[in-house]
């Protein structure tokens, strides 16, 4: 399985209502095909009542083996339904890398 599949599995025990874990790492300097840096884009009632820090250790905690692994970086964008609603469903743009050559 994917490093992506595996995330997109795990979230799943945060029953989100809307979910998408985007491979961004072709945006970076690293070989063709890698899987270390994602986007996550999730919105779960499980987020009413928690502060933004709170929500990430919540991914944190689940994605621990893939953060400890093969992920070098993760953009979270988490939110509760009314929150997502009140964006009009819309999550923001990742900036392009300005790191190294590849």
């Amino acid at each position: 399985m994917s490093v992506q599949a595996d995330i997109e599995a795990k979230l799943q025990a945060l029953e989100p209502t809307f979910l998408t874990v985007e491979n961004e790492s072709h945006r970076h300097s690293v070989p063709a095909n890698s899987e270390t840096h994602f986007k996550v884009t999730m919105v779960a009632e499980h987020f009413q009542g928690l502060m933004p820090v709170k929500r990430h250790q919540r991914l944190y905690a689940v994605l621990s083996d893939e953060l400890s692994g093969p992920v070098h970086a993760l953009a979270l964008h988490l939110y509760t339904p009314s929150e997502w609603e009140a964006r009009g469903s819309a999550r923001p743009d990742s900036p392009d890398c300005r790191g190294g050559g590849a």
